[in-house]
């Protein structure tokens, strides 16, 4: 059982990355999925989540109208499409997977799996 984010990578301010979060064991649609990050000096925080009982999404204030969530069922992989970067989104992304019943959007309390992390910096 395990998750693999990738996708990270150095990337000019208002440049687009896509985060991939892929799992092997388990399918991850029978779970609700998290996207956090963790920047240097600062507290790991939610950036996105989507829901496996009816697909609804949530962002955080700072991505909202920039990153967007979604899922391939047939690749078993959930998307972090990530536009019109800023130098204050670099951090390590980490995506996560739970029972949606154990879970509150935006807090990694309840996540069963985790990935690794991949870098995101976002510099010119």
């Amino acid at each position: 059982v395990q998750l693999q984010a990738s996708g990270g990578g150095v990337v000019q301010p208002g440049g687009s990355l896509r985060l991939s979060c892929a799992a092997s064991g388990f399918t991850l649609d029978d779970y609700s999925i998290g996207w956090f990050r963790q920047a240097p000096g600062k507290e790991r925080e939610g950036v996105s989540c989507t829901s496996s009982v009816d697909g609804t999404t949530w962002y955080a204030d700072s991505v909202k109208g920039r990153f967007t969530i979604s899922r391939d069922s047939a690749k078993n992989t959930v998307y972090l499409q990530m536009n019109s970067l800023k130098p204050e989104d670099t951090a390590v992304y980490y995506c996560a997977a739970g029972p949606s019943w154990a879970l509150v959007a935006g807090h990694d309390a309840g996540y069963d799996y985790w990935g690794q992390g991949t870098q995101v910096t976002v510099s010119s």
